[in-house]
């Protein structure tokens, strides 16, 4: 009952023939030798970067440390919160179970 069930490969259904590529061979002439050494190609300079490199000022990263230490903050009170939640959804579930055991408890005893 537990055991997995693997499907069988199905046969095909039609004659499978096999694809046959040949290669293909390409012929070059022969090429002739300039009489001219080649004149060699200027290299062109690396191209500078367009946008400039961000620089920050002391209170940039004062602005940046502070953004941070917010965002860190509000993430850190936005998952406490929750744990908390947890905790007493769990305590009253707990607490119900107690009371409703104990009346069951109380109505066998009459």
């Amino acid at each position: 009952m537990l055991r997995p069930k693997i499907p069988t490969n199905p046969l095909p259904t039609r004659i499978v023939t096999p694809l046959v590529i040949e290669p293909t061979v390409i012929e070059q002439p022969p090429q002739q030798i300039p009489a001219t050494p080649p004149v060699p190609v200027p290299i062109a300079p690396a191209p500078t970067p367009s946008r400039p490199t961000v620089q920050l000022t002391p209170g940039a990263l004062l602005t940046v440390i502070g953004g941070g230490t917010a965002v860190v903050l509000v993430v850190g009170a936005v998952l406490v919160s929750m744990l908390l939640a947890v905790a007493v959804t769990a305590a009253s579930v707990a607490i119900c179970a107690l009371v409703i055991r104990a009346l069951m408890a109380s109505n066998n005893h009459r």
